[in-house]
């Protein structure tokens, strides 16, 4: 699915991008990446196509997913942490 089309997709679903990215917990920074991609992932496109077709039926699709309980994932062992252990290793040599 294009980036364009997911769009459109979002805007069936009468969901904003931002809000769409805390519903299913992935960062919005993400989700914007694929723009310059021009296609998002088959997960999202999934997601988004799902939830227009079930706002259209009338359900509503934010309280299911809401119960999910999803959580954020985050990266374990990102940033500078690294770096200042390398550098402590070479200064110890």
């Amino acid at each position: 699915m294009t980036f364009i089309e997911f769009k459109k997709m979002l805007l069936d679903a009468e969901i904003s991008l931002p809000q769409f990215s805390r519903l299913i917990q992935v960062s919005e920074k993400n989700i914007q990446s694929y723009k310059k991609k021009g296609e998002v992932p088959n997960p999202i496109a999934v997601a988004a196509t799902c939830f227009a077709h079930m706002h259209r039926a009338g359900m509503d699709y934010r309280t299911i997913i809401g119960a999910l309980e999803l959580k954020a994932k985050t990266k374990k062992g990102a940033g500078f942490a690294k770096k200042k252990k390398k550098e402590n290793a070479s200064k110890e040599t």
